[in-house]
């Protein structure tokens, strides 16, 4: 009985703010620029939060890829630990055991070595476990 007594309520009052305006006044429109100004803020928005933070991370990720050089001991993004042997423009071969080479896209080059050891996960964990095993 309550739902139906409320229900009403709002129905009364939905209708009341349809109705036609009183003679003598008009509705007001709003503008283009209204109408468009929620849309051009949410975009704004998705590009301060999204859109920039990205293309910087990518920006530099692209610069250390470019600075890759013979010796340095780099992760890829599978997570295989290794050394750089030899460079070319799309492909790296990493040593990851002695007499064991893999080739593989320099785009798979996630980071520095340095990097997965400063990692506060659980990284360095299984280093300090390999070392006493």
């Amino acid at each position: 009985m309550f739902f139906r007594f409320f229900e009403s309520q709002i129905l009364t009052q939905a209708l009341a703010q349809t109705a036609a305006p009183a003679a003598g006044t008009a509705a007001a429109q709003p503008s283009t620029v209204e109408m468009m100004l929620p849309f051009v803020v949410v975009f704004a928005l998705m590009y301060v939060f999204l859109i920039r933070p990205q293309s910087k991370k990518q920006k530099e990720q692209q610069k250390f890829l470019s600075e890759l050089k013979r010796g340095d001991e780099v992760v890829t993004s599978s997570g295989i630990l290794g050394k750089i042997e030899g460079l070319t423009e799309t492909f790296v071969t990493l040593q990851i055991a002695d007499g064991v080479s893999v080739r593989m896209l320099r785009s798979q080059i996630a980071g520095t070595s340095q990097s997965v050891k400063q990692a506060p996960s659980g990284t360095a964990k299984l280093e300090n476990n390999k070392q006493g095993t």
